[in-house]
């Protein structure tokens, strides 16, 4: 039964149902009751009744309002700016539950490190037939350029947001990499700090992991890439500048770290070095936390038209002069194609088995494959296999014969650029929307910096399909999130 929540007599909430439910449930066991970890909270909302979470839910309105925490909605071509959207009542993640998590993850992030050095060194693992190799050299984000060049200590993976959704039986799956540019970690603090000052009644039941630590990790992580040592260490953020649907966190990071936010513009390569331009005269730097993707990067390389990036930048990493987190070429990693494989990846590099499971992944490229997806559209989401952000995917369930049909004609003339998975639904939580407690989709994207160590940050950005029914969570295409909590032992 789907369940919705609505106002009783007394001024308490109480549920409602209606519909079948299929979906994994975060908030209550099959017998509608919560689970015992979130009871304390909904001791809290039954006692406090709708009218109150309806100022809270206008306090935390205004408070993201007031600090400028903004997103880019796009609706057709045009960007329109607005104030991130956040439902008040927190996901809870029990101790046992994060430990699996935190050791999946660090095993993913070793594996896919292992493997990048791999195809950029000696290749092994494609000469070994476990991944294809055609599957690497037809990648859109394989790097040629940067073969045989050796980053800081190993590693191409700084920085990681890698997406988890729960099945029907509550497993938690990985359903993307995202390696080159992750965004989101802005949101995930900002929506703790307003959670901490609107809800202080809330985390006075729980003992809840902190999550704000994020950008003094990060900063730690940065300077231990630096050739001059941590001390001497220059970092900037290079942003595209102030259009980019990202540019409230490119600045939130730098603001928090303290360092600077430039542009391309404010970064000249001299002698394979790059350089801050300042009112002082030129400063040196020695670690660039790029936000530029890489065909941006630089002219000299890449896209010759591009004005984003920096002439000769990479010539300077090359040299050993300057890193760049995430290290190019990184991409390839998290090809959704190359997606599949990364069960193997992880037995060929690490000999162990995979913690967290992958789904199901049909390869446009192999023939029974594709037949099989072209005669089971409206069953599967079919996705372009270097996009993000929600674009360049159909859901099946939900599209039109004119869509599908587009879609067969993209895939047929160009395969590799697309795979196919079995639609999973989404784990559900409650969400206080519009007066109502009702259940949303969503799903899990926590945060991994690997520096000398690797860390995962305890807890992460959950975001929320504020459209009832909807499966699709991104906040470019409309979704919300949560705070996310991740309980103490």
């Amino acid at each position: 039964m789907l369940k919705q929540f609505q106002s009783g007599a007394n001024g308490t909430l109480r549920e409602s149902s209606e519909g079948p439910l299929m979906a994994y449930h975060e908030f209550y066991r099959d017998d509608f009751c919560p689970r015992d970890h979130y009871l304390p909270m909904w001791e809290h909302i039954q006692s406090v009744g709708q009218q109150i979470l309806a100022a809270k839910v206008k306090e935390a309105h205004l408070a993201l309002h007031t600090e400028g925490v903004t997103f880019t909605l796009y609706a057709g071509e045009e960007g329109i700016e607005r104030v991130w959207p956040f439902d008040i009542l927190p996901r809870i993640i029990t101790a046992g539950e994060w430990n699996q998590i935190e050791a999946g993850l660090k095993q993913r992030v070793r594996a896919l490190n292992l493997f990048l050095k791999d195809i950029y060194h000696g290749q092994r693992i494609l000469k070994d037939g476990v991944v294809p190799p055609e599957l690497i050299y037809r990648g859109k984000d394989f790097c040629r350029e940067i073969m045989d060049v050796d980053p800081p200590h190993d590693i191409y993976i700084h920085i990681s947001g890698i997406d988890l959704i729960r099945d029907e039986d509550g497993r938690y799956l990985v359903l993307e990499d995202n390696l080159r540019t992750p965004s989101g970690v802005s949101y995930m603090i900002e929506n703790r700090i307003v959670e901490r000052r609107i809800l202080p009644e809330f985390f006075s039941r729980y003992r809840v992991r902190r999550v704000e630590h994020f950008p003094d990790r990060l900063l730690q992580a940065l300077r231990s890439l630096s050739p001059r040592g941590e001390g001497e260490a220059v970092i900037v953020v290079l942003t595209p500048g102030v259009f980019n649907s990202a540019y409230y966190e490119h600045s939130f990071l730098a603001r928090e770290m303290g360092v600077e936010l430039s542009e391309g513009r404010d970064l000249v390569c001299k002698n394979d070095k790059v350089y801050l331009k300042t009112t002082q005269g030129l400063r040196r730097v020695d670690v660039v936390y790029r936000r530029i993707d890489d065909a941006y990067l630089d002219p000299l390389l890449f896209r010759s038209d591009s004005i984003l990036g920096v002439a000769g930048l990479i010539n300077a990493w090359r040299a050993g002069n300057v890193a760049l987190a995430n290290a190019p070429g990184t991409g390839i990693a998290d090809d959704k194609a190359v997606y599949a494989y990364v069960p193997d990846i992880i037995r060929y590099y690490l000999g162990e088995t995979p913690i967290l499971p992958s789904l199901p992944t049909f390869q446009m490229t192999d023939h029974q494959d594709r037949t099989y997806v072209l005669e089971n559209m409206q069953r599967m989401v079919i996705k372009a296999v270097a996009e993000s952000g929600g674009y360049g995917m159909l859901m099946g369930p939900s599209s039109t014969t004119g869509q599908r049909e587009e879609f067969r004609r993209r895939i047929e003339s160009n395969p590799r650029n697309y795979i196919a998975q079995p639609v999973i639904q989404l784990s559900r939580h409650v969400c206080y929307l519009d007066g109502e407690l009702e259940s949303r989709h969503l799903d899990l994207r926590p945060f991994v910096i690997c520096g000398r160590e690797i860390e995962v940050v305890p807890g992460g950005l959950t975001r929320v399909a504020m459209t009832k029914g909807s499966l699709v969570v991104n906040s470019s295409q409309g979704g919300g999130s949560k705070d996310t909590w991740v309980l103490a032992a």
